[in-house]
């Protein structure tokens, strides 16, 4: 199969912190991508919500960037364990 090269401009701690995701997960940046790309096709638009949030939401996303009322975790297995219990 014949391929193109797509290039984007993201923000480096960004880039960074999902490709660290994207390990875990045992994807490549690439296959991301292309799983991305399928799902627009295969919807016919981006495959999930796209919207402005409500008051509530808004707050929660601005605190969950600053780190208020944050829960840590340092890996899958203890969210889940956590999750679980």
């Amino acid at each position: 199969m014949k391929t193109v090269m797509v290039t984007a401009r993201v923000n480096p701690d960004l880039k960074t912190s999902t490709e660290k995701i994207l390990r875990e997960l045992g994807i490549s940046t690439t296959e991301a991508i292309n799983m991305f790309f399928t799902q627009i096709n295969l919807r016919q638009g981006i495959p999930f919500p796209v919207e402005i949030p409500n008051e509530e939401t808004a707050q929660a996303l601005d605190d969950s960037l600053a780190g208020i009322d944050m829960h840590r975790v340092i890996s899958v297995e203890q969210l889940r364990q956590e999750l679980l219990s």
